[in-house]
């Protein structure tokens, strides 16, 4: 009852010796064993897993689309709502005292690094030009596949799904946690931000299942992100001349090229784990936000500039006129051409990543709340949902906006759309430039795209390690973050060399459907607490953690 201060102290039973002191053995031990079960399963009988993972992806995709697509759009009008409202928009995600531990740059850039990052080098340039060629527009006959007049349509989409709705996602989990973590005292584990719904009882087995999940949500989501960037890693160092042997005759990584991509990655994403946030990853992100604009202002300078402005500016309004019904709407099968090709579609591309994001989400939030404490739910939704939307954006328009002038006019013919989307930005660069400076402008993504690949690592390295050590922050355990580097490294690798990147999407999908759940019972308990919360400060009956 609102008469009544809230719970703040949620007791995590924790070992208190041995290689699992200051964990808890309920999460750790049951992690690891069905993430080692996942890499066994997927190495030693790939047939069988592949078989079994798509029958439970198609059918998860036909009952669970609409459920995917709705869940999302609450995500966003929640976390929009709470920033909008005056009265909740000004509350401290902490004590009154409390000030930010990062400034806004590092903030920024440690944010968008573990958040998307990797994405806006693999997809600013192959998600526009997917779109250019194929979407929804272009199958309802409103629009004409790769013409001029499906530039709009193709921002749009590509908006939709990397926009406002993919940071929600983010936000949520962050915004719940940091709420409960830094106002409540509870530790910063998952399962305190459904407290208000299931009080002292998330100390027991329910506790433990629903962090489990965030952890296994988390290896999957990464393992996909990393895919991606694995793949394009390969291709290049491939173009930078590290010789044939890393790739195939058809582009793709070969498995030496995946193995020695993995051991760097890993390797140095171990490293910088094992120093915290407040060292390897605070530097290595305010190193990939400045090359990161360093590249964005060749793009400025070099690339379609004012097309890609003008793709910015119709995208932006129409997808800002259409989010209302964009984020509604669910495609069933329905026997017509058109209808299943629209089912189809968007179970391929919006349910995949609403799914993408969900499962990305854990480790993401966890880490936004982590270096969150002190700033206002409005400043933090501003800065986790607002700006870095703008910034995928702009980097969408500038970067595949190139690609898609190239393509129209004539200068690229098909090389661009021809080539695997690991492999777009560089024949990007070749056409644009000389080959001396086009080497050197790979060299620059490769290094790039190092970069972002060990941020996003270790900050989900360090994350699952913090929801197994019952929300300690501070790195510890230094075997167990070995272990998620290496188990990590062997989740990637596993589901590239036996299935590709679609063996990693359909266990991504699968393992996102429980944690949406979980994210969903967040929603409700985090409108719970606020309005119950703002219904005690009237009373006078205490809201907050009072600092030792």
């Amino acid at each position: 009852m609102p008469d009544k201060p809230p719970l703040m102290n949620l007791h995590i039973p924790t070992a208190d010796e041995g290689f699992y002191s200051g964990f808890a053995r309920s999460v750790a031990i049951p992690s690891k064993i069905l993430v080692s079960a996942l890499i066994v399963w997927a190495i030693t009988v790939p047939e069988n897993a592949a078989a079994v993972l798509n029958a439970l992806n198609g059918a998860m995709l036909n009952s669970f689309a609409s459920w995917y697509i709705w869940v999302v759009a609450i995500f966003l009008i929640l976390c929009v709502g709470l920033a909008l409202v005056p009265t909740t928009g000004r509350l401290k995600l902490g004590l009154p005292d409390d000030h930010p531990e990062f400034s806004r740059f590092s903030w920024f850039s440690m944010m968008f690094g573990a958040g998307i990052g990797i994405g806006m080098l693999t997809f600013a340039t192959a998600e526009p030009m997917y779109h250019f060629a194929n979407n929804p527009n272009v199958i309802m006959g409103e629009t004409t596949a790769s013409g001029a007049d499906n530039i709009t349509a193709a921002y749009v989409w590509s908006f939709l799904h990397w926009g406002f709705s993919a940071w929600a996602c983010y936000a949520l989990v962050g915004l719940s946690l940091a709420y409960f973590s830094y106002r409540r005292n509870l530790p910063l584990t998952v399962r305190s931000a459904l407290t208000p719904l299931f009080g002292a009882r998330l100390s027991g087995v329910g506790g433990h299942v629903v962090d489990v999940v965030a952890v296994v949500a988390t290896i999957l989501g990464v393992a996909q992100t990393l895919g991606f960037g694995v793949e394009q890693f390969v291709a290049g160092l491939n173009r930078v001349g590290f010789g044939d042997w890393i790739v195939l005759a058809d582009g793709k990584p070969s498995a030496a090229g995946i193995v020695v991509a993995l051991i760097v990655i890993l390797g140095a994403s171990t490293l910088s784990a094992l120093s915290g946030v407040g060292k390897g990853i605070k530097w290595l992100s305010n190193l990939n936000m400045g090359l990161s604009f360093f590249l964005l202002a060749f793009f400025v300078l070099f690339g379609s500039t004012f097309f890609g402005l003008g793709a910015l500016f119709n995208g932006l309004t129409a997808y800002i006129t259409e989010l209302p019904r964009l984020l509604f709407t669910v495609w069933h099968p329905d026997g017509s051409e058109t209808g299943d090709a629209l089912a189809s579609w968007q179970g391929g591309w919006s349910v995949f990543y609403w799914a993408w994001w969900i499962a990305f989400a854990p480790f993401v939030g966890v880490f936004l709340a982590r270096i969150s404490r002190g700033r206002s739910i409005r400043e933090y939704v501003l800065g986790a949902i607002i700006v870095p939307s703008l910034m995928c954006f702009v980097w969408f328009t500038l970067v595949g906006g190139t690609a898609i002038d190239m393509t129209l006019n004539g200068a690229a013919g098909d090389a661009i759309s021809g080539a695997g989307q690991e492999s777009q930005l560089f024949v990007m660069l070749d056409l644009m430039l000389g080959s001396g400076l086009a080497w050197a402008m790979a060299a620059i993504v490769v290094v790039l795209l190092l970069t972002y690949l060990v941020t996003t690592a270790d900050s989900a390295i360090l994350i699952v390690n913090t929801i197994n050590a019952a929300g300690e922050e501070s790195p510890k355990g230094r075997a167990h973050i070995i272990f998620w580097g290496v188990a990590l490294s062997l989740v990637v690798g596993g589901l590239l060399l036996v299935g590709g990147l679609d063996a990693i999407r359909t266990a991504m999908v699968i393992g996102a459907l429980p944690f949406s759940l979980v994210m969903f019972l967040m929603c409700t308990a985090l409108t719970k607490a606020v309005i119950k919360d703002a219904i005690r400060e009237r009373r006078g009956v205490q809201n907050l953690h009072v600092r030792a």
